[in-house]
C-alpha cells in the first residue's frame, strides 16, 4: 500500500471546470511558472500542468489553495514524493544540475 505524504489537516484535491480553470488544495510551493506550463509541489507529489495562456488567479500558502485560468492540455504528475520527499531546500536549479 503506497504511503500517502500529506498532512491529516490538508487534503488534495483537484478541480478542472471545462480545460479552462483549475482549482487545487494541497500545494506545498510553486516551483516554476510561464504562460505554458506551472510546476507545482503538492501533497501528493509534483503536479505539471500544461497548456496555453495559464494565469495564475489565486496562490495562498497558508492553507495551500492555488487556482490558474487558461486552456489545460493536460495534467501530470511525476514520479518522485514532492518537496517533502525530496527534503526541504530543493529548488529548480538544484534539481536540473544533479
Amino acid at each position: 500500500m503506497e504511503e500517502r505524504l500529506s498532512d491529516p489537516g490538508l487534503d488534495h484535491e483537484v478541480l478542472l471546470s471545462n480545460r479552462e480553470q483549475v482549482v487545487i488544495k494541497g500545494v506545498l510551493h510553486v516551483e516554476s511558472f510561464d504562460e505554458s506550463e506551472i510546476v507545482l509541489d503538492t501533497q501528493m507529489g509534483t503536479l505539471i500542468l500544461r497548456g496555453e495562456d495559464l494565469r495564475i488567479k489565486q496562490l495562498n500558502v497558508e492553507d495551500g489553495s492555488f487556482s490558474v485560468e487558461g486552456t489545460f492540455n493536460s495534467l501530470q504528475y511525476t514520479t518522485g514524493g514532492g518537496k517533502r520527499a525530496r527534503g526541504k531546500g530543493k529548488g529548480l536549479l538544484d534539481k536540473i544540475l544533479r
